[in-house]
């Protein structure tokens, strides 16, 4: 009852502040009050977060090299990079290398575009970015197991990535293990 007439009623969320202010227990409530409207605003509770799947993430990359085919490299790595885009879903989102190592489009970490990772280890040391070169000389698809952080969470899980070779590029996305 208490979040539908925050809801309804802008001005109450100041009212309720005023009156939590003066008790000194502001910021205690004010965090359940703002966590609890979130969650009822969003349609959602923290137990219902959807995770990618191995399949999800195969039939990722699928799409976006399809996507290559018929729009072309450089239209497809925009759109890869956008985090709201069709290629970005809940944790699962593209990632492309060249066979030198340098990124060139990611759909969690639009900085890292452009840049040489060649040589980047995770949290294990494995050079993961030469294994996925490496893999990719020998094999038009394949898949990889790294650690990797999870953008939901933020924390280092281990990954399985599926990979595709189109035009000399890398085309990946990967589930992470929980």
């Amino acid at each position: 009852m208490l979040i539908a007439k925050l809801y309804a009623d802008d001005q109450a969320i100041d009212q309720l502040i005023k009156y939590l202010q003066t008790r000194g227990r502001v910021m205690k409530y004010y965090r359940m009050i703002l966590l609890a409207i979130g969650v009822f605003l969003s349609g959602t509770t923290l137990a219902e977060v959807d995770y990618g799947t191995k399949d999800e993430a195969k039939a990722l990359v699928k799409k976006a090299v399809a996507h290559i085919k018929t729009n072309g490299l450089d239209i497809a790595a925009l759109d890869f990079n956008n985090k709201k885009g069709d290629f970005t879903v809940n944790d699962l989102y593209v990632v492309m290398y060249s066979f030198d190592g340098n990124v060139v489009a990611h759909g969690q970490n639009k900085k890292s575009v452009g840049k040489n990772l060649i040589d980047q280890k995770d949290s294990d040391g494995k050079e993961f970015v030469k294994e996925r070169v490496s893999l990719a000389k020998k094999n038009s698809s394949f898949w990889q197991e790294y650690k990797f952080t999870d953008p939901l969470s933020k924390k280092v899980l281990d990954k399985e990535a599926y990979c595709e070779v189109i035009s000399n590029t890398i085309v990946c996305s990967g589930a992470y293990k929980r």
